[in-house]
């Protein structure tokens, strides 16, 4: 070391001092540490460290000294783990300034270290803080020309995607759910029989959306909610950052799949005429109304639960994948045995349920789920005996990866709820003022 006198040198991180030889930091573990042996004068160590006493020979770092304490255990016995109740991100922070990476910690630190990284990457990377300019802290105190037509449609945009972030939203959100509600209410009563149109009518009578039907209560109500949910996808689109993310992004893929339907049926109606081929396809009209039932997915804009059920199936789906697999080998396996015990070989008595493999397959996936309708059952010794080996091990390949679902689910709502809670800070402050 050619700097700073003295046989030994003193580390101060966050207040814990460390003593070490001249000699041992040449070769020292941490890269940062180690550049302090080739630092020449007084302004090479403080591009390394924070502060520098020279009568002390005293290198202070102003780092968490905790999380230092635990990489000193690295240096010493040669293992790397997290430390308790500390962020993982937190604490990765801290190892990339020591010169240390990601491969050198324990592999179940490694996982967890990967796990909250592509959570953070895909979930949280390109979310502003609430009430933050566009142009960052350092843009707060210019307005450069077009801000205020920027900070206008993100506030719109804030709004619409947004149901806590504002008072306004918070109405807006309450009125979408109020149209979602009757929309779904109107679509239930329609399959009652006191409101199905009369048996004698013909089917393109039934299926077309006319000027009579439009003026009867429930197509009144059904184009109100139409327009309503028409307009707010069109200002959601308009005020969106990026159009193409708008439209890949599932939710807004199923409010055109619940939209578009009434329209195709209108444009139908008027471009092809009453006798038209097409006309008479009432089954296919009937099914693109039926699509309404999508409809029911908005409210998962509104309710956390929702969310966090779509955010698990997005996260699991390599478990659900897994699930799929298990179940798929298991229905292989006990459907053949099934359809041979049952009626493949020459017993005297042949269940005429399991006349082929597929016919199995269903007995196998209701017994496996524990659901059990009775439509079809063994009637021989081993075909029973089966049906228990069944049962037993659809309860046993179903529960294990439960576990990783629930934890995945449970891990979900604590970052949805989060992050609602901070929209909600954000909205008590702009009550207040």
């Amino acid at each position: 070391m050619n700097f700073g006198r003295g046989p030994s040198v003193v580390l101060n991180v966050g207040g814990t001092r460390y003593s070490f030889a001249r000699e041992v930091l040449k070769d020292f573990p941490l890269r940062r540490v180690s550049r302090l042996h080739g630092c020449l004068s007084e302004q090479d160590v403080l591009e390394v460290c924070d502060d520098y006493d020279r009568e002390r020979n005293e290198y202070f770092f102003d780092r968490h000294s905790e999380a230092f304490g635990f990489i000193m255990l690295y240096v010493r016995h040669g293992h790397l783990r997290f430390v308790p109740h500390m962020c993982e991100l937190s604490f990765y922070n801290e190892m990339i300034y020591w010169g240390l990476e990601g491969s050198h910690l324990d592999y179940c630190c490694q996982r967890r270290l990967d796990d909250r990284m592509s959570e953070t990457c895909t979930y949280y990377a390109a979310e502003e803080p609430p009430g933050e300019p566009a142009g960052g802290p350092e843009g707060k105190g210019r307005r450069p020309a077009g801000a205020e037509g920027g900070k206008w449609l993100e506030r719109m945009r804030r709004t619409f995607e947004e149901p806590t972030s504002s008072v306004a939203a918070q109405v807006l959100a309450t009125v979408s759910i109020l149209f979602v509600i009757v929309s779904m209410v109107v679509l239930c009563a329609s399959t009652l029989p006191e409101w199905r149109v009369p048996e004698n009518r013909s089917v393109e009578e039934q299926s077309r959306y006319t000027a009579e039907s439009v003026r009867e209560p429930s197509g009144i109500i059904e184009a109100i909610c139409i327009g309503w949910f028409t307009a707010e996808c069109i200002v959601r689109f308009i005020v969106s950052k990026n159009k193409c993310e708008f439209v890949r992004r599932p939710l807004n893929i199923i409010d055109l799949l619940a939209i578009t339907p009434y329209y195709i049926s209108v444009l139908m109606t008027v471009f092809t005429g009453e006798n038209s081929q097409l006309q008479r396809a009432g089954v296919t009209l009937r099914v693109l109304r039926m699509m309404r039932i999508f409809w029911v997915i908005k409210l998962a804009r509104h309710f956390i639960g929702l969310q966090t059920l779509g955010l698990t199936l997005k996260r699991c789906y390599r478990e659900m994948v897994m699930l799929l697999v298990f179940i798929c080998v298991a229905m292989a396996i006990f459907s053949a045995l099934s359809q041979l015990l049952e009626n493949g070989l020459d017993l005297g008595t042949k269940n005429k349920d399991y006349a082929s493999i597929p016919a199995a397959c269903w007995w196998v996936i209701i017994s496996m789920t524990t659901v059990g309708y009775g439509d079809m059952c063994p009637i021989t010794v081993p075909g029973r005996i089966l049906g228990g080996i069944c049962v037993v091990s659809g309860i046993v390949l179903l529960a294990l990866p439960i576990t990783f679902i629930y934890h995945s689910f449970v891990q979900c709502y604590h970052e949805l709820k989060f992050r609602s809670a901070r929209y909600s800070r954000s909205l008590s402050a702009e009550f207040l003022n």
